[in-house]
């Protein structure tokens, strides 16, 4: 059972900097930054189902994502506007941090 996402005014930034400070968790933020839905099993390879269920419900509870029920599996969003709308300007500066980081590890420049 999913428990209830919490409401945009009931998002406290200590939650979401702490979902976010996860490098799966941000690695997931970053794929759904893509905008629409994507399935729950689609995103992390490699990782088992109890690992993936755990920062679900870390990143849903947080206020990062929405998470639906659809058939067997869920879908996820990011919570993109109510995050905007509560902390503006956050998201950006973390995931082009999380941009900057993965650039600078390979040495490389990243889109």
């Amino acid at each position: 059972m999913i428990s209830r996402h919490p409401d945009r005014d009931q998002i406290r930034i200590e939650a979401v900097l702490s979902a976010l400070g996860h490098p799966m968790r941000l690695t997931v933020v970053r794929v759904l930054n893509d905008g629409g839905e994507h399935n729950c099993g689609s995103i992390l390879d490699g990782v088992s189902k109890s690992t993936m269920t755990h920062h679900w419900r870390v990143l849903r509870d947080s206020g990062v994502i929405w998470q639906r029920p659809s058939g067997r599996e869920n879908l996820l969003s990011l919570r993109r506007e109510d995050l905007d709308t509560r902390y503006p300007g956050l998201l950006d500066a973390i995931l082009e941090g999380a941009r900057l980081d993965a650039e600078s590890d390979q040495g490389t420049k990243l889109p």
